[in-house]
């Protein structure tokens, strides 16, 4: 009898529409972490602004979608030297590595059928630098049909010089940043808000 009443109750919980919801509405998850590689660290490149701190936000996240077993993907930019992904975000044998020679994730690459053979409709984006190969890999994702968030603490810039004028580093992100918001190009969120949420990001529908 206790049985039986165990097997009903296990089966209201799963077929409930809430509890259907809060694990999954259909959408498909992956990250996508872009050229975290040692160019972008001291000593064997330009070295970005906070790119260590980046990397260990990175380096969460990732822990975060092993766990949850969701797809992850390693983007890197060939390269003559710092080639190598950076140690925070050391792939796994078992997942996917991608060999880019353009800023496009998508362009030259398997990456679009890669993902579109794991059905995978929402992208998590983190990566260097937000606005060259992290924006164009939102940009193509978000022109591709992809629903991308990016983590905005996840990812790490440099200065930049244009004609007599620098423009800091943190006016580069922040003016990235804008745009995917402004263009309606993806969902802008930090780590604090994914951490909090991690169900929500992985597999429910966002607002």
């Amino acid at each position: 009898m206790k049985k039986t009443v165990s097997l009903v109750f296990v089966l209201i919980l799963f077929l409930h529409p809430a509890y259907s919801q809060a694990k999954n509405d259909g959408s498909k998850t992956a990250l996508l972490i872009v050229d975290i590689q040692d160019f972008y660290f001291p000593g064997d490149g330009p070295g970005l602004v906070n790119a260590e701190g980046a990397a260990l936000k990175a380096k969460e996240i990732l822990e975060i979608f092993r766990e949850k077993k969701q797809l992850v993907v390693h983007v890197r930019h060939k390269a003559s030297r710092g080639f190598e992904i950076n140690k925070n975000v050391e792939p796994l044998s078992t997942e996917k590595v991608i060999t880019k020679t353009e800023v496009n994730s998508f362009k030259g690459t398997d990456l679009l059928e890669y993902l579109k053979k794991n059905d995978i409709s929402r992208l998590i984006i983190i990566g260097m630098q937000t606005q060259m190969c992290v924006e164009a890999a939102v940009r193509a994702g978000h022109d591709l049909g992809f629903e991308c968030v990016l983590i905005q603490d996840a990812c790490a810039t440099r200065d930049l010089k244009f004609a007599d004028k620098i423009v800091k580093a943190e006016d580069v992100q922040t003016g990235t940043l804008a745009t995917f918001i402004d263009g309606g190009y993806a969902k802008v969120i930090d780590f604090a808000k994914f951490k909090e949420n991690i169900d929500k990001y992985l597999f429910q529908k966002l607002d």
